[in-house]
C-alpha cells in the first residue's frame, strides 16, 4: 500500500514538473540578466566622453567579461550569459570599425526595426510570434493556432513587443542621426529592461489567457485527482489480494 502511494505521488510530481516550464524572465536570463545588460553601456558613455573611443570599448568589454564570469560562477542559465557577452563584443566591433562610439548602438537599433516588422507581419499571417516562440521553447506543439481566443491573446502580446521594438528604433535612430551619443546611450538604458518588463507582463497575461482558452488549466487541475484515483485503485487491489490469501 505504501509503495502504491509513493508511486502515485512520484508520478504526480513528475507530471507537475513537466507542466511547469520556466518563467519568461528565466528564459531571458532573469532580472539580473536584464539589468546587467545595461552595465556596459553605463561604462561606455562616460568613458568615451572623458577618454575617447578605444578606452571606452575596452572598458565595456571588460565589464561584459566580468558579468559573464559572475553569471557562470552563480551557475545561471548559460545561453543568456554567453549571448549577452557576444552581443557586447559585436557592438564594440562595429563601433571600432566605424571609429565612432555611436556605432556601438547601430546593431541594436536596426535589430529593433527588423524585429518590430517581423512581429507585425506574424500577426497578419496568423502566426503571432509570441505564441510561436513561447510554445516552441517549452517544447509544445502549435495547435493553439486553431483556437481563436488563444490566437487573440498572443496577438495582443505580439503587438506589445512590436510597439516596444518600433519605439526603440524610432527614438534611438533619431538620436543616432543627430550624433547625440551620450543621449543615445542613456535612452538605450531607459528603453531597455523597463520596457521589456512591461512587454513581459503582457506576455504572461497572454500565456495564461491562451492556456485557459485551450483548457490547459483544467487538465493540470485534474492531475492530482487522477493520481489520487490511481492510488485508491491500487490500494483496493492490494486489499482484495490480501483477502484472497
Amino acid at each position: 500500500m505504501a509503495e502504491s502511494t509513493e508511486s502515485a505521488e512520484s508520478g504526480q510530481k513528475q507530471s507537475q514538473t513537466k507542466e511547469e516550464p520556466g518563467t519568461l524572465l528565466e528564459q531571458m536570463g532573469g532580472l539580473s540578466g536584464l539589468v546587467s545588460s545595461t552595465l556596459p553601456v553605463l561604462v561606455l558613455v562616460p568613458v568615451n566622453s572623458q577618454w575617447g573611443l578605444t578606452p571606452a570599448l575596452i572598458s565595456a568589454l571588460a565589464v561584459a567579461v566580468a558579468i559573464l564570469v559572475w553569471r557562470l560562477a552563480r551557475k545561471e542559465n548559460l545561453q543568456p550569459a554567453i549571448s549577452g557577452f557576444m552581443a557586447v563584443a559585436l557592438c564594440a566591433a562595429i563601433a571600432w570599425f566605424m571609429g565612432d562610439a555611436k556605432g556601438y548602438f547601430a546593431y541594436g537599433i536596426w535589430y529593433s526595426l527588423v524585429a518590430g516588422i517581423a512581429f507585425i507581419i506574424s500577426i497578419f499571417v496568423r502566426w503571432p510570434l509570441v505564441g510561436v516562440i513561447w510554445r516552441g521553447i517549452n517544447g509544445d506543439d502549435q495547435r493553439w493556432r486553431t483556437n481563436r481566443r488563444a490566437v487573440q491573446a498572443f496577438n495582443i502580446a505580439t503587438i506589445a513587443w512590436a510597439l516596444v521594438f518600433l519605439a526603440r528604433f524610432g527614438i534611438q535612430q533619431w538620436l543616432y542621426v543627430a550624433d547625440k551619443t551620450d543621449a543615445l546611450g542613456y535612452t538605450r538604458i531607459a528603453m531597455g529592461w523597463p520596457l521589456t518588463l512591461v512587454a513581459v507582463a503582457v506576455t504572461v497575461w497572454a500565456v495564461k489567457a491562451a492556456n485557459k482558452a485551450e483548457g490547459r488549466h483544467l487538465e493540470n487541475a485534474d492531475q492530482p485527482e487522477k493520481a489520487e484515483t490511481d492510488s485508491t485503485v491500487g490500494n483496493d487491489e492490494e486489499v482484495e489480494a490480501d483477502g484472497r490469501h
